[in-house]
C-alpha cells in the first residue's frame, strides 16, 4: 500500500509541475515575490520531501545486501 501511495505522489507531483495556471498572473506573494516563483519554490520543497519519503520507504535495500555479500572486506580495506 505504501508503494502505491508513493507512486501516486510522484505522478501528482509530475502533474503539478506543469504550472500553466500562473503564467499570466501578476499577483505578488508577500508583496514582492511573483506567484510563479513562489509556486516553484514550494514545488522544490515538496519534491525534496517526496525524495526523502522515497529513500526512506522505497529504497531497494536488497541491492545493498547483494553488494555487501560480493565485497565482504571492502570496509576494512579503507
Amino acid at each position: 500500500m505504501k508503494k502505491i501511495l508513493l507512486v501516486v505522489a510522484v505522478v501528482a507531483l509530475y502533474i503539478l509541475h506543469q504550472d500553466i495556471w500562473f503564467w499570466r498572473s501578476s499577483y505578488l506573494v508577500f508583496g514582492f515575490i511573483p506567484i510563479g516563483l513562489f509556486y516553484q519554490g514550494m514545488f522544490s520543497v515538496a519534491a525534496a520531501l517526496l525524495m526523502w519519503l522515497l529513500v526512506t520507504f522505497a529504497w531497494p535495500s536488497h541491492l545493498e545486501k547483494e553488494v555487501e555479500k560480493a565485497n565482504p572486506g571492502e570496509d576494512e580495506a579503507r
